[in-house]
C-alpha cells in the first residue's frame, strides 16, 4: 500500500476494488475473523499465500509463549523463594533481554535481506528455542539474566523475518490485514501461556514449563521447512496468485546499504514510533501477572483468566487494526490518511488506561487494559505495514530491524525505571500514566516527520 504516484494510488484502488472483494467481517471469534477477512480476496486469484501468513501466526504465537514463561512463574512464591530475587532485580534481568533483543534486531533485519527468510527464519527459531530451554539451568537472577540474554538474541528474528515475508508474498494493499493476522499470534501466544504454565509449574515443576514451551519451536520448523518458499519458486502457487502478489510495480533487487537508510526521515519516523510504544507491550507482558498478583491477590493458579480476556481482546485489535486501514483505502483514502486515523484511533484508545492502577474492581482494571492492549496491537500492525508503504521491498527488513532496536532499547530503560519505580514505591499508577500518553505523542512526532508518508528517496 503505496502512494508513491497518483498513477500507482489509482491503479492500486481500483484493482483493488474490481479484483478483490473487501473482507466481510473482522469476526466475533480471531479465527473466524481471519477466515472471513481473507476468503473473498482469494477466490478469483488463489489462496497460498494465506498459508504462509498462517506459518507467520504460529511462529509468533511461539514466540511470545517463549517470552512469558518467565513473567508467569514470577507470581508463584515457591519460584521467587527458590530465586530470591526483588522488583529491582526482575526488572535488570527484563533490561538484559531486552538490551539483546536491541542487538538482534541491529544485526537481524541484515542478514534477513541477505539470506532471505527461510534460511534466516529457521536459524532464529532454532537459537530461540534451545536460549527458552536453556531457562531451566538457571538458579538465580544472574543466571536468568544470562538465558534471557540469548533469548532476546534469537527472537529478535521473528518480527523481521515476518515483515519480510508478507513483503514478499502479499500487494500492498493486503499487507496491514496480513500483517495483523500474524502479529495477533503475539496475543495467543500470550493466551495460551497463562494456561499451559501454571499447570506444567504445578505439577511438573518450574524448569518444565521452560522445556516443553522451549520444544513448540523445533515443531513449526519442520513444517516450515516443508512450506516455504519464495512465491516464485513455490510449485503451488498459480500463475493468478503470483500475478497478484507481484502487481505492485516492480523494484530494483539491488542491496540497500544501512548507510544510506538511517539518514532517512521515513527511517526515523518508523524508528522513534517504535521507541515511544514498544515498551509498553512489554510492560503488559512482563508487569501484567505481577500487577494481579500484587493488586488483586491472585496467585499462579487464579491470573489465567484474566490475562485470556486481556489478551483476546488484543487479538480483535490486531487484525480490527490491519483490517480498517485496509477497509478504508479499498474505498479510496490514500494511504497517508487511512493509516493515520487508524493509529489515532489506536492512540485514543489507549488513554482510559490511566484509571486501570485505582481501579477497586478487578474486572474494570482488566476491562481498561484489554482496550489498552487492543488499541496497541491495532497501532502495531499499522506502524508495522508504514515499512511497506514507505520503503521498497528490498530494504523493508533492514528497517524493521532499525525500528524494533529503537523499541527495545526504549525496553531497556522503561524494563529498569518499572522495576525502581515498583520497587520504591510499590504503585503502577506511574507506569499507566505513561502507557496513556506515548500513543498521541508517537503519532504527533510520525505526522511531524512524514506528514504525507512519502516513500523514501532511495539511489540504487
Amino acid at each position: 500500500m503505496n502512494d508513491a504516484s497518483d498513477a500507482f494510488k489509482t491503479g492500486a484502488i481500483q484493482k483493488s476494488k474490481s479484483e478483490v472483494s473487501p473482507p466481510q467481517s473482522a469476526g466475533a471469534t480471531i479465527v473466524g475473523s481471519s477466515i472471513s477477512a481473507v476468503s473473498a480476496i482469494g477466490e478469483r486469484v488463489g489462496k497460498y499465500r494465506w498459508m504462509i501468513c498462517a506459518m507467520l501466526f504460529f511462529a509468533t504465537t511461539i514466540n511470545y509463549i517463549d517470552r512469558q514463561v518467565l513473567g508467569i512463574l514470577a507470581t508463584d512464591q515457591h519460584f521467587k523463594t527458590a530465586i530470591g530475587w526483588n522488583e529491582a532485580q526482575y526488572g535488570y534481568v527484563n533490561t538484559v533481554f531486552q538490551g539483546a533483543y536491541a542487538l538482534g534486531l541491529l544485526v537481524v533485519g541484515r542478514l534477513m535481506d541477505r539470506f532471505g527468510t527461510r534460511k534466516g527464519f529457521s536459524f532464529a527459531i532454532v537459537f530461540w528455542s534451545v536460549a527458552a530451554m536453556c531457562h531451566a539451568l538457571a538458579r538465580s537472577a544472574f543466571g536468568f539474566g544470562t538465558a534471557r540474554f540469548f533469548l532476546g538474541l534469537g527472537e529478535a528474528g521473528n518480527f523481521p523475518a515476518s515483515i519480510k515475508t508478507v513483503a514478499e508474498w502479499f500487494p500492498k494493499k493486503e499487507r496491514a490485514l496480513a500483517t495483523g493476522i500474524f502479529n495477533s499470534g503475539s496475543n495467543i501466544g500470550a493466551i495460551v501461556a497463562p494456561l499451559v504454565v501454571p499447570f506444567i509449574a504445578v505439577n511438573y515443576g518450574w524448569q518444565w514449563a521452560f522445556i516443553i514451551t522451549g520444544t513448540l519451536g523445533f515443531i513449526w520448523l519442520i513444517f516450515w521447512l516443508m512450506i516455504y518458499r519464495r512465491p516464485e519458486e513455490h510449485p503451488k502457487v498459480q500463475a493468478a496468485e503470483l500475478a497478484h502478489i507481484q502487481s505492485d510495480p516492480s523494484e530494483p533487487s539491488t542491496k540497500i546499504p544501512w548507510a544510506s537508510l538511517i539518514p532517512l526521515r521515513q527511517t526515523w519516523a518508523f524508528a522513534i514510533g517504535k521507541f515511544l510504544t514498544d515498551p509498553i507491550w512489554w510492560v503488559y507482558l512482563f508487569w501484567l501477572p505481577k500487577f494481579l498478583n500484587s493488586t488483586y491477590k491472585l496467585d499462579i493458579t487464579q491470573i489465567g483468566l484474566p490475562l485470556v480476556v486481556i489478551y483476546v481482546v488484543a487479538d480483535v485489535g490486531s487484525i480490527g487494526g490491519g483490517y480498517l486501514s485496509s477497509t478504508l483505502i479499498k474505498r479510496g483514502w490514500t494511504v497517508n490518511k487511512a493509516r493515520k486515523l487508524a493509529m489515532l484511533i489506536c492512540a485514543v484508545s489507549v488513554v482510559p488506561i490511566v484509571f486501570a492502577a485505582k481501579a477497586s474492581n478487578l474486572w474494570v482494571a482488566v476491562g481498561l487494559i484489554a482496550l489498552a492492549a487492543a488499541a496497541h496491537q491495532g497501532w502495531s500492525a499499522n506502524i508495522f505495514t508504514m515499512t511497506s508503504d514507505m520503503f521498497p521491498r528490498r530494504a523493508v527488513g533492514s528497517v524493521v530491524g532499525i525500528g524494533g532496536m529503537a523499541g527495545s532499547v526504549g525496553g531497556m530503560l522503561i524494563a529498569t525505571t518499572v522495576g525502581l519505580i515498583l520497587q520504591y514505591t510499590g504503585s503502577y499508577f506511574p507506569i499507566f500514566i505513561m502507557a496513556g500518553s506515548a500513543y498521541l505523542v508517537a503519532l504527533a512526532v510520525i505526522q511531524l516527520i512524514v506528514p504525507n508518508l512519502e516513500p523514501a528517496k532511495i539511489d540504487g
